[in-house]
């Protein structure tokens, strides 16, 4: 009698698992609709704290989400390049909700230190009205319980004298 009971065992986890595994064709679906990447930007570069060994910043990013239903943000790994010198890395996890077809900003401080790298520094703030290039590069990670990944790469410049504060 043991014997039938385990032969039934088996035969019910065997049917449990073909019939979770055959519902897992439809789930595909649900993630091949038009659902469209947001459009992330950095608007803005906050200097929070400058001293010599620790800088401060904070990031605005916008984020577009050009979708019908709600885009939630879990977080940011980032690298931040400043002409061809690494600025900063990191990950920043704080979630948001971005509303449909809207958008919404997400902040990320960053810290770094930038002693050994003072000579390459001080060369591009020269001159504090020339363009310096930066380049944006990571992942930011949305889903509300399946994960998504976003890849980021966005090119632009800042202008030293901008962030100066008077």
């Amino acid at each position: 009698m043991l014997g039938h009971w385990r032969t039934f065992q088996a035969f019910s986890l065997l049917m449990l698992l073909g019939i979770s595994f055959s519902g897992l064709g439809g789930c595909a679906s649900w993630f091949t609709d038009d659902t469209r990447d947001p459009a992330v930007h950095l608007v803005k570069v906050e200097v929070v704290r400058a001293k010599l060994l620790e800088q401060k910043f904070i990031l605005h990013f916008r984020i577009d989400n050009p979708n019908d239903s709600d885009l939630t943000v879990r977080g940011l790994e980032y690298r931040i390049h400043l002409a061809d010198m690494l600025l900063a890395e990191g990950e920043h996890e704080h979630w948001i909700t971005v509303n449909p077809k809207s958008s919404a900003f997400y902040k990320v401080p960053i810290r770094t230190n930038l002693w050994p790298k003072v000579k390459e520094v001080v060369k591009m703030l020269k001159n504090p009205n020339q363009q310096i290039p930066y380049r944006l590069e990571g992942e930011m990670e949305t889903g509300l319980f399946i994960a998504h990944y976003v890849h980021l790469a966005r090119n632009g410049v800042i202008i030293p004298a901008d962030l100066i504060t008077e």
